[in-house]
């Protein structure tokens, strides 16, 4: 018997196709990638590459916490950019969610995401001990 188990919420944008928002396997969870949608329009918050991170980072809180989480426990989170020169905006943004000590990290420029998104991150998150 698997001890997988789909997380789900609605204060994270519905994924926009054949994926979880989120599976918890044991104490780990793997969250999926998160672009810069409103959950409740399911659009991009802003054009503006502060904004997008930000929306970004709320909702990869709001799949912690449904996993009985937090930010604070994740332990890699890869982002991904379509714009290199935004480096030091994401890594400002991220420390307004993060304290030290800092999760492992990848920066990966990419061409595009969905939807025209500037930024998207993804991570894994371990709960307990």
């Amino acid at each position: 018997m698997s001890n997988k188990a789909v997380i789900s919420t609605e204060k994270a944008p519905a994924a926009i196709g054949p994926y979880s928002q989120a599976i918890k396997a044991g104490n780990t969870v793997y969250l999926s990638g998160q672009i810069p949608l409103d959950p409740a329009t399911m659009t991009l918050v802003s054009d503006d590459f502060e904004a997008q991170a930000r929306q970004v980072f709320t909702n990869l809180q709001a799949v912690c916490e449904e996993a009985a989480g937090s930010l604070g426990e994740i332990v890699k989170i890869n982002l991904y950019l379509v714009d290199l020169d935004n480096f030091a905006i994401v890594n400002q943004v991220m420390e307004e969610f993060f304290t030290a000590p800092f999760p492992a990290r990848a920066a990966v420029g990419v061409k595009a995401l969905p939807k025209g998104a500037q930024v998207e991150a993804e991570a894994i998150l371990v709960i307990g001990d």
